[in-house]
């Protein structure tokens, strides 16, 4: 479990195909901390440490991972958002994020205002989950509130820190993210079918 709170920026130094899979190395100053078998988000995408040293670790991808997220075509060089999972312990700061991605969006849009950028996304599919205006969305990993929710698209606002901290400043239009649906919102859509089926 996640809270969509990126702690850093990674870089992808290394893609091995193994089989099906993918098996990612990443530079980070997170990776002296992990240990095997330990998960850590990517780019929303939780993820099993299968390899480290002080200054990188390895995950592997699935093939399932791959069809449904933007993994599949990272490139070394490329910049990782990072996290680690939460603790018990720990202030939930952003929403309950699983790091099990539901599908991609494609920004169409992105309006520089003055402290902020808004920022449109568009769904590559129909979703089959909801989102709401003020709820919760997570694209690639980054746990942030919808401004405006229509059923194919969405925006959201990002403030100077997150864009500064965070992969949004290397976003441009035509850019695919990952994202997570607000995982209560995805329990009541569950719910309403099974009543609906009644």
């Amino acid at each position: 479990m996640f809270t969509g709170i990126i702690e850093e920026v990674g870089e992808v130094i290394d893609l091995k195909k193994n089989g099906n899979n993918l098996d990612i190395t990443v530079k980070s100053k997170l990776s002296k901390s992990l240990k095997i078998d330990q998960s850590i988000s990517h780019n929303g995408v939780c993820l099993t440490v299968i390899k480290k040293n002080n200054t990188s670790h390895t995950v592997t991808a699935i093939q399932e991972t791959l069809d449904i997220t933007t993994l599949a075509s990272l490139k070394k060089g490329d910049k990782i958002n990072l996290e680690r999972a939460m603790q018990s312990n720990a202030r939930l700061d952003g929403h309950m994020v699983q790091g099990h991605v539901d599908q991609t969006a494609t920004i169409k849009k992105i309006q520089a205002k003055k402290g902020s950028w808004d920022i449109h996304f568009v769904f590559d599919k129909t979703p089959k989950f909801a989102l709401v205006n003020k709820g919760s969305v997570c694209i690639d990993g980054t746990s942030l509130t919808v401004v405006k929710a229509n059923k194919r698209n969405f925006s959201v606002s990002i403030i100077p820190y997150t864009f500064e901290h965070t992969l949004f400043s290397t976003y441009k239009i035509g850019t695919q993210v990952n994202i997570e649906f607000d995982i209560i919102g995805k329990y009541v859509e569950r719910l309403i079918k099974q009543y609906q089926k009644k």
